[in-house]
Order: C-alpha cells, then sequence, then structure tokens
C-alpha cells in the first residue's frame, strides 16, 4: 500500500504541518506529583516522538481552574509559575522537529473528592455513575470566571511556546456537560432546550480564547462523535456543533468517541481499525475546516480514509505509545517494522484508572526514555560492548522480546523452539474473541527476530545435555530460558477424568467440547475461554452484513444468530468477582459479552467432584448441587516451567530466565523483564 497521502504537508489555519500525523492527547502521569510541573521524563517522551516524525504533538490536558485541581499527574497552567516548564518543553519538540498543542480542559462533574477533596462543579447538578457522586451546580457568576479561566490559560500557551491550542468539549468533561440535554438543566443564559442555546458556554470559551490568542493562532476543538449515551448528544448533534464552532472561528474539528459514561466499548481491541471513521465523515461533511480522527487507527486505514475525503489528518494516541516512531518508518516504507498497538490498555488506560504512570505491553521504553537513554540513545540504539553468542530457549513473548533486543544490540542470537512454529503464549493470548490484536504483536516480533538475522530452529526441544553440549563446543556464550508456564490441575476429585481438558488446550483448538461446558476457574483465562467456547455456531460479521444487506432475516433473528451458539456454557469461580485479573477498561465489556451470550457465571461457588457427565458445586452456605456436563475445562491457573533452568543452574556460566518461567505473569511484565534483561547486555 502507497502511504504517500499520509506524508503530505497539510495545514491546521496557518499552522503548517509536514504530515498527516497527530500524537493524539492522553493521560500519561509523567509530571512530578506535588505540582504537576513539566519534568525531564514528560520532556523526553514527547521529544522521543517528534524525533519519530509526529507533525503535532498533542500533549493533552493543561488544568484551567486553580480552586478545583488535582496532582493526579496532569499538567496544569492557571498561573504563570507553570510557564518555564512548558516553554523547556516546547522548545524540546521544536529542536526535534515537532509542531506541539496543549489542550485545555476542566472535568466538571468528573471531578471526584477522592481526588479533588470535593465534588466536581457542573451546569446542573446532576448525578455522575463516573465519580459515583453528585456535582454542585455552578452560579451563572461562576461560569463567566470559567469562561475567563479559559481565556488566562490560553495566553499562557501562546507564551508557553505551544503552536496551537486545543478546547476540550470531548468525553463529557465540563464543556461537554453544558452541551448534553441530560447534564444542562439550566434556565440562565447558559441552559436551554436547544442545542443551540447549551452551545452558549462553548461560544463564549471560544470567542475568549480568539481573543486571547490573536487572529492568526490555529485553535483545535476537540469533539464527541457521538455521545454514546442514550437521551444525550448523537452524531447529529456533533455535526452541528462542529459547523457552529467553525462560525465560531476554530481552525479544525479533533474527532474521538463518546462519553467515559458510555456503554459502548471504544477502546477494546475487539473495536474493528475504523470504527468510528463513520462519524468523522459525517462531521467533515459538514464543515469546511480540516477534521483530525482518531480512536483505533493504524497507518493503512489512516491511509485510506484520507483517500476517501472521509479525514484530513489522523491522530494516534496508544499506537504513539507502541511505536515512536511510525512515521519514519512509514516514510522510508517500512510499515513492516512498525511495532503495533494492540489495544490491551494493561499499560496504558488501565494504568490511568489506578492513577499510575503509563507504560505500554509492546513498549516497554515508555515512559522510561529518560532513564534509558545514554549519549543520546535508547539501549536498542546503541552496540554491546561484548557481543555474545546467545541461546534463547522459547519463543513465547519473553523470548521473542528478549532476541530481538538483544540481536539490536549485535548480539548473534539463535532460539530453539519446540513447536512447529513461534509464539508460545500467543496462540493462547490471541485466540479468545476479541484478542485477536495479540497475534499482530506476535507477528511483529517473529517478523523482527528474522529481519535483525536472528536464526530459528523450530521443533527442536531442548534438554540440559543438548544445552551444555552446544555451550561446552563453544557454540553459545549465555543461554536465556525461556520455557512459560504450564497449567495446573487443581486437587479436585475427577479431575482427570475422560471429560476434563485444559482451557488452554481448548483455545489451541486441540480438544472439542460437547454442548454442556463447565469451566473450572473465573480468571482471565476462564472468562476468555468462556466467551470463545459460547461464540461458537454464532453468525460472523461478514455473513450478518449479507443477511442485513438482502433483508434474508427479521432484526430478530439476526440478533438470536449474533448471541446464540452452539453450547451452554457455565463458569464456576470460588471468589467474588469473576475476571478480576482483567483490566478496568476491558472487563465490563467481556462481562457484558458474556451475558449477552447467556453464560451462566457463579461466584462464591467451589467445585467438589467432577463426575462422568456433571459436576458437582458447593455455593456459600448452600447445599451441594449437579451442574450437567458434557466436558468440563479447567482454568486453574498455571505454573513456571522452569525444569531446564533448575538443571542448568550452576552449569552454565552465563545463564538468564525470562517470562512466565520465572513466574506466571502478564504479558506486560514478561515483555518489559526480557527487554530491560537485554538491554545491559
Amino acid at each position: 500500500m502507497n502511504f504517500s497521502l499520509l506524508m503530505t504537508p497539510g495545514h491546521i489555519g496557518k499552522l503548517e504541518l509536514k504530515n498527516r500525523f497527530i500524537m493524539a492527547p492522553m493521560g500519561h502521569g509523567f509530571c512530578d506529583e506535588d505540582e504537576c510541573y513539566v519534568n525531564d521524563r514528560l520532556i523526553e517522551f514527547f521529544r522521543q516522538r517528534a524525533l519519530g516524525g509526529y507533525a503535532l504533538i498533542d500533549v493533552g490536558a493543561v488544568q484551567i481552574d486553580p480552586l478545583l485541581n488535582t496532582n493526579a499527574g496532569i499538567l496544569k497552567l492557571y498561573d504563570d509559575s507553570y510557564i518555564p516548564g512548558m516553554q523547556r518543553l516546547t522548545q524540546a519538540v521544536h529542536e526535534a522537529g515537532g509542531k506541539i498543542m496543549a489542550q485545555l480542559l476542566h472535568q466538571g462533574r468528573y471531578c471526584s473528592s477522592r481526588e479533588y477533596g470535593q465534588p466536581g462543579v457542573a451546569p446542573s447538578a446532576v448525578y455522575s455513575r463516573y465519580t459515583g457522586e453528585t456535582p454542585r451546580e455552578m452560579t451563572t457568576d461562576e461560569v463567566e470566571t470559567m469562561v475567563g479561566y479559559y481565556r488566562d490559560a490560553a495566553g499562557r500557551v501562546v507564551k508557553s511556546g505551544f503552536d496551537a491550542v486545543e478546547i476540550c468539549t470531548n468525553s463529557g468533561y465540563l464543556i461537554g456537560q453544558f452541551l448534553s440535554p441530560l447534564t444542562n438543566l439550566r434556565t440562565d443564559k447558559y441552559g436551554g432546550k436547544t442545542l443551540e442555546e447549551r452551545m452558549t458556554f462553548m461560544f463564549e470559551v471560544i470567542a475568549a480564547v480568539r481573543g486571547a490568542v490573536g487572529d492568526d493562532y490555529p485553535i483545535v476543538l476537540r469533539i464527541c462523535s457521538n455521545d454514546m449515551v442514550e437521551g444525550s448528544n448523537t452524531n447529529e448533534s456533533a455535526c452541528k456543533i462542529a459547523a457552529a464552532a467553525e462560525r465560531a472561528g476554530v481552525d479544525a474539528i479533533h474527532v474521538t468517541g463518546g462519553w467515559h459514561e458510555a456503554t459502548i466499548p471504544q477502546t477494546t481491541m475487539d473495536i474493528p481499525h475504523g470504527a468510528f471513521l463513520m462519524y468523522g465523515k459525517r462531521i467533515k461533511e459538514s464543515v469546511n475546516i480540516p477534521v483530525i480522527q482518531c480512536n483505533r487507527m493504524d497507518v493503512a486505514t489512516a491511509e485510506q480514509a484520507i483517500y476517501e475525503g472521509v479525514i484530513d489528518f489522523a491522530s494516534f494516541a496508544r499506537q504513539s505509545l507502541a511505536d515512536a516512531e511510525m512515521p519514519i518508518k512509514t516514510a522510508a516504507c517500512r510499515t513492516g517494522e512498525i511495532r503495533p498497538c494492540i489495544s490491551c490498555n494493561q499499560g496504558c488506560l488501565d494504568m490511568r484508572m489506578k492513577h499510575r504512570k503509563i507504560t505500554c505491553l509492546v513498549n516497554a521504553e515508555v515512559g522510561r526514555e529518560v532513564d534509558l537513554i545514554k549519549d543520546g540513545l535508547l539501549p536498542t540504539q546503541r552496540q554491546s560492548g561484548a557481543p555474545e553468542k546467545i541461546l534463547v530457549i522459547g519463543s513465547g513473548p519473553a523470548g521473542m522480546e528478549f532476541a530481538r533486543v538483544a540481536a539490536l544490540r549485535g548480539h548473534e542470537v539463535t532460539i530453539w523452539e519446540e513447536a512447529d512454529h513461534m509464539g508460545g503464549q500467543f496462540e493462547v493470548n490471541s485466540a479468545p474473541p476479541g484478542r485477536h490484536d495479540f497475534a499482530d504483536f506476535e507477528r511483529y516480533l517473529e517478523n523482527e527476530c528474522r529481519r535483525l538475522g536472528v536464526s530459528i530452529c523450530l521443533s527442536k526441544s531442548a534438554s540440559a545435555e543438548m544445552v551444555l553440549s552446544a555451550v561446552n563446543a563453544g557454540l553459545f556464550d549465555r543461554v536465556v530460558v525461556a520455557t512459560g508456564a504450564r497449567p495446573t490441575v487443581p486437587p479436585i476429585p475427577g479431575a482427570g477424568g475422560p471429560n476434563v481438558c485444559q482451557a488452554w488446550d481448548v483455545l489451541r483448538r486441540k480438544v472439542q467440547v460437547g454442548k454442556r461446558v463447565v469451566i473450572v476457574g473465573g480468571g482471565a483465562v476462564g472468562v476468555e475461554t468462556g466467551e470463545f467456547i459460547a461464540r461458537m455456531g454464532t453468525v460472523s460479521p461478514e455473513v450478518l452484513k449479507f443477511l442485513m444487506t438482502y433483508k434474508v432475516e427479521t432484526d430478530e433473528s439476526l440478533e438470536d444468530m449474533i448471541n446464540r451458539g452452539t453450547k451452554n456454557v457455565t463458569i464456576v469461580e470460588m471468589g467474588k468477582r469473576l475476571g478480576s485479573d482483567i483490566g478496568a477498561t476491558t472487563r465490563w465489556v467481556m462481562m457484558d459479552r458474556l451475558r449477552k451470550y447467556g453464560v451462566k457465571m457463579l461466584k462464591l461457588t467451589k467445585v467438589v467432584l467432577i463426575g462422568p457427565d456433571y459436576v458437582e458445586v458447593e455455593g456459600e452456605g448452600s447445599e451441594r448441587s449437579r451442574i450437567p456436563a458434557d466436558t468440563v475445562v479447567l482454568a486453574a491457573g498455571s505454573r513456571s516451567n522452569n525444569s531446564l533452568f533448575e538443571e542448568l543452574k550452576g552449569r552454565v556460566e552465563k545463564l538468564n530466565i525470562v517470562g512466565d518461567a520465572v513466574k506466571p505473569a502478564f504479558v506486560l511484565d514478561a515483555v518489559r523483564a526480557a527487554y530491560d534483561i537485554a538491554s545491559t547486555l
């Protein structure tokens, strides 16, 4: 695919951008925790993206309200003391060849007393599911004062050296709350039954910002494509808001997803790439200024959207974490080397939900750039001072990441893999519905290993004697054990029966399950396996489109085809909560799908016996009962497969162990540990 359009210069107002790549705003938590001043960690994070070729860096939210603010890692710009740090940031990005933009934000009713010491303020006192609190309604004078906060912060944006300013109306934050009929019940000039009336606050903010920045300074308005909340603004409303904002003097519209309170998934990997482009298309048809679009974008989707005239610029948030060099790789026709974002959310969104600094499952450098750089170079850009011949045993996430990093550092790397294909645990991770992007990361790692000259030996089992023989013969200087983990068998009578199998074998399609399936264990693997089985026999998206196009079935019949498969699934969990080890941004989506598929979920329930065609369970304080089961699937955890390492200890001088072979953990942890060890060699 030709990516020439993405590399074409473009304009936002009078600001010329060298290409169509924009780094989208996101929470990061990198600034100083006490007063949230700019620091070296934050500067280096953004500098690396500018060096990587992003034309415009959107640093995201800067707080504007001196009375209601938080120290949860969000930048501030409500007084002049923050300007010097911001000037350091803008200078660094400029020297790296990029342009930079700041976003003016007020959370409104999304401010919680847990963070701020007091409930948030809002157009009206409407309860928020997001915070679990009811905000205080702003007086008319307070609204007018708030307009002044936006104006003053915009002036500081200019003084700080930013190239553009963005006004945040999206995600259910303050301006969006004024726009919505659900949260704006006011009867003064800032309220009203019509959308036009509810735009008053937005208009005043735009006018105030324009007055502060001058006529030629670019103003971007970031809006919801659709609030995705019943009774709130739709995409039709968004089109009207965008058109009105253009008339009010903004220079571009930046389109994102819905509110934080939306019950429609917006960030998980089961969402198709470009799923929300239809909204950007309609908004672009409503305005004559550039439209920027984000949400589940990759380079191919972005190039096609620009080619078709759907959008003008593509913005990337999580993908800019995954690969800081995506633009320059695209320009050099090296798109196959782009490290893919898999929308797992484990290192980014889930971390911010816990108010922790972000990282990235696929990119262990994120947030640590300033710590890793030496002599201006990251570890993967520096050659080792003592190249070695390294044997990596196992080609799962940790094994391949170690091999990739070691090869980049100039080591001669060989992988021994006992299976006839690469991937290890990736095969299990990518099998459940909506988890297919894990396979993209596996392909990236495998392709990079091959590109970098790693010698790959498949169907090669490793014994201690074979390894020692190779080391003693001088074939290898170092051995890295990445043999992963093995599923456990819980001490349940009947667990070894012929109707019992492991979840991993189901996900690998090594076994065929019966109609009535009981899954023992409701952690991530149990939940994913439950959905995998429950989805069997449902209609595919392609078939669904065909049936809808030709109106073959009724809507009710189509819904049944989507949600009703051929299996009856029950998940049994001893704890209080299913999927407790799944990140908050993903868990609710998976639970919702299980309910739609009709999966029965039992909590606080113990399996006491597995029979030939049943499972005997005991609930908390209840009598035993039997669940019919043709197949029983064990999802009761895993244990390290480290026997080879134990045999080699003390016999191989340079010996390392990485990944689940150390301790079963998340892929994020395995990849990071592998990177850290390889980057020091």
